[in-house]
């Protein structure tokens, strides 16, 4: 991704100073900054508070916090206390329990002295895969993209909801990445990007489309369904946090009901998700474990004032109930289909294990 004409990525790792750099995301679109990390505390911390976000990006983020924490002391202690700090940050996405699961089905059999040096090579090679798998990701879905029946000079309308671009990831995006493959291609793309609430996610897509120069256009989460009824959305793509064996999905909440209204309006309902993201484990999604986030996020609004001045707006009472869940499941028969970096497939789990057979059972 260019950040004005600059290649940069969303996490910069340092190994000679074990540490790195992530862009604070709760500061954005209105400020770009990079925050340090170099304890495992401050990694935990960024993916709990969600300086980072988004399921690849979380997995790659605890595979250098666990190389962080191994720096002083690699013993299997260490190793085991430090896997579960980062494991307890946040339930939903799988991401997170498959890198450390990674992590550790590497590190466990190495001597102490050996780990940290390897958790470090290891964590490079997940956030390398991550880049190469959506650009894979990407390309399929640009295939799917043409496939549509839209005539050609025409502008082609995608729905997008939450944030699964660059900034979800390491770098290229998931949901995004045809999205950026369409435009690269000179395909006439134009993208309805979903606010998001209570988050506003929606904000740090818009900010990534802006830099790459796809055009687009912000919405309310709830104008999706009449913009489908009057025929101005062609196709609906969404990213993941986990994704069951039988093809179920959970994403940021809000996802489930744009599947219903592109079921109602015939429009198809792709989701794009590496296997990272496939938790094979899991038989459906009514296992999925579904993160009930601080009510203060929809208590409160935070942005600039009339000055440019960043702040927090109050919205309502601090004693008002609120519900805030972050995600919730769109069933498998709402899927049009997966897209994944081996090509895409039907939303079931026959689909799944066509693309993965070693995932089959014996």
């Amino acid at each position: 991704m260019n950040i004005d004409g600059t290649p940069t990525r969303s996490l910069r790792a340092h190994p000679e100073r074990r540490v790195i750099d992530i862009i604070d995301q709760t500061r954005l679109p209105h400020a770009l900054h990079w925050v340090r990390v170099s304890t495992l505390d401050e990694a935990a911390h960024a993916i709990r508070a969600m300086l980072v976000r988004g399921a690849p990006l979380i997995g790659a983020t605890a595979a250098y916090g666990l190389a962080i924490a191994l720096g002083d002391d690699a013993s299997d202690a260490q190793l085991q206390s430090s896997t579960r700090t980062l494991w307890q940050t946040r339930p939903t996405a799988v991401n997170l329990h498959w890198a450390l699961t990674r992590m550790n089905d590497r590190l466990s059999p190495l001597p102490p002295a050996e780990r940290c040096a390897a958790a470090w090579l290891e964590a490079a090679t997940i956030a390398e895969e991550d880049v190469a798998q959506n650009l894979a990701i990407g390309q399929h879905g640009l295939a799917l993209l043409r496939q549509l029946p839209w005539r050609s000079g025409q502008t082609l309308n995608v729905m997008t909801h939450c944030n699964a671009g660059w900034l979800a990831t390491v770098d290229g995006g998931t949901a995004l990445a045809p999205i950026y493959a369409a435009h690269d291609a000179g395909l006439p793309v134009h993208v309805w990007v979903s606010e998001t609430r209570p988050r506003n996610q929606g904000l740090l897509t818009a900010w990534e489309l802006a830099h790459h120069g796809v055009p687009h256009t912000l919405i309310a989460d709830n104008a999706a369904g009449i913009l489908m009824r009057e025929g101005r959305v062609d196709v609906v793509i969404t990213g993941a946090d986990r994704i069951s064996a039988n093809g179920d999905v959970a994403n940021k909440v809000g996802t489930y009901l744009k599947a219903l209204a592109c079921a109602d309006n015939g429009i198809p309902f792709y989701v794009a998700a590496p296997r990272s993201t496939i938790d094979f484990d899991l038989p459906d999604g009514a296992q999925i474990e579904i993160e009930a986030r601080d009510g203060d996020e929809f208590r409160r609004v935070h942005g600039l004032d009339d000055h440019g001045v960043p702040g927090v707006l109050q919205q309502l009472p601090a004693s008002e109930a609120v519900a805030n869940p972050a995600f919730d499941v769109t069933p498998a028969q709402r899927v049009t289909a997966l897209i994944t970096e081996r090509g895409s497939c039907a939303a079931s789990s026959a689909g799944l294990l066509g693309l993965y057979p070693e995932q089959a059972r014996g």
